[in-house]
């Protein structure tokens, strides 16, 4: 028998720190971009994945840009990102970056503690467009509480885990991507769990014989793009999509848009094709904190033992001293 099943994370405000999903973004910003974030998926279903997870990136060469930006000091009523900012965008010079992901997740006896180191490089490609590559090393760590399993009462104890409490101690690692960035648009291909890693337990013995049950954590692939349109002066609207694959799975597709007024509100939407929808909202409370929350409504069959998904995501800019609201070039 053949069984699949959610390996990685699922994440609805990726759009708001892609870093999760794509290595090539580390080092985007003139400062260190921090985000935490806790995930409770399927809320009413016991066992239903709950996640949590901290990033930290930034350049390792600062840029010498102006100790005054254009969306650090405006006039009362002006839009500090508004048409004429972005028509005189210019791409950021050659840098690297640097980041580390601390990511924790639980569902029902397993519980899944990864950590990543990232490496990247931002190039320009012309005066308002850069690329980035990235790649990141890490470990996974699976464990497997056997204490949690129940199996009925009819076969109480599974004889290929009563003397196993864990799966795979540890296991290495390694993800990669690129980043083509510009003023108004975005696009990105990464690749997590490169290396197919297996995962099996065992008892150390049934019946006098070794047994062991494998299964394999399988490479998973994203493409994403997204390009800024202007409704108004005030308000832009951020349209964009991502695409996952994991072989032989059916490909996942995601539609999102998000609405942003100035440099302090903003709401989205999302939709999971075949899934659920996504209602998101957040603001920036000043240049260094910002807060947003999401909810998901799940269409599939799930919906008639779950109440949904809720996310929650804190961003913090660090030494971001030339008091930009919102990010140049990640939004």
């Amino acid at each position: 028998m053949q069984v699949q099943a959610q390996q990685r994370p699922q994440y609805t405000q990726y759009i708001l720190n892609s870093y999760i999903i794509n290595p090539a973004v580390a080092g985007i910003e003139n400062y260190v971009d921090v985000k935490l974030s806790h995930r409770h998926q399927w809320v009413g279903i016991n066992g239903a994945p709950v996640t949590s997870y901290v990033t930290v990136h930034g350049p390792l060469q600062r840029s010498d840009y102006d100790k005054q930006t254009i969306t650090s000091t405006h006039m009362s009523g002006e839009n500090p990102r508004g048409r004429n900012y972005w028509s005189e965008y210019e791409a950021p010079p050659a840098h690297g970056g640097a980041g580390l992901t601390i990511i924790n997740d639980r569902t029902g006896p397993m519980n899944r503690f990864s950590g990543y180191g990232t490496l990247t490089y931002h190039i320009g490609l012309s005066p308002k467009t850069n690329l980035s590559g990235g790649i990141s090393a890490g470990f996974q760590s699976l464990r497997l509480n056997a204490a949690k399993l129940d199996f009925g009462e009819q076969y109480p104890i599974d004889p290929t885990v009563s003397g196993s409490g864990y799966v795979n101690r540890i296991r290495p690692d390694f993800n990669a991507g690129l980043w083509l960035y510009s003023a108004r648009y975005f696009a990105g291909v990464s690749a997590m769990n490169i290396i197919p890693q297996g995962v099996g337990f065992n008892n150390g013995g049934l019946n006098g014989n070794r047994v062991t049950l494998l299964g394999k954590q399988l490479p998973h692939l994203f493409v994403t793009g997204g390009y800024m349109l202007f409704l108004t002066e005030e308000i832009s609207l951020l349209p964009s999509a991502m695409l996952k694959w994991i072989s032989p799975t059916p490909l996942s597709v995601d539609v999102n848009a998000k609405l942003q007024w100035q440099d302090v509100l903003w709401t989205g939407l999302n939709y999971r094709f075949k899934d659920g929808f996504g209602a998101m909202v957040g603001m920036n409370i000043n240049p260094k904190i910002n807060i947003s929350y999401s909810y998901d409504y799940i269409t599939s069959k799930l919906n008639n033992v779950s109440s949904g998904t809720h996310e929650i995501l804190v961003g913090f800019a660090l030494g971001n001293s030339y008091g930009d609201w919102c990010p140049r070039n990640i939004w």
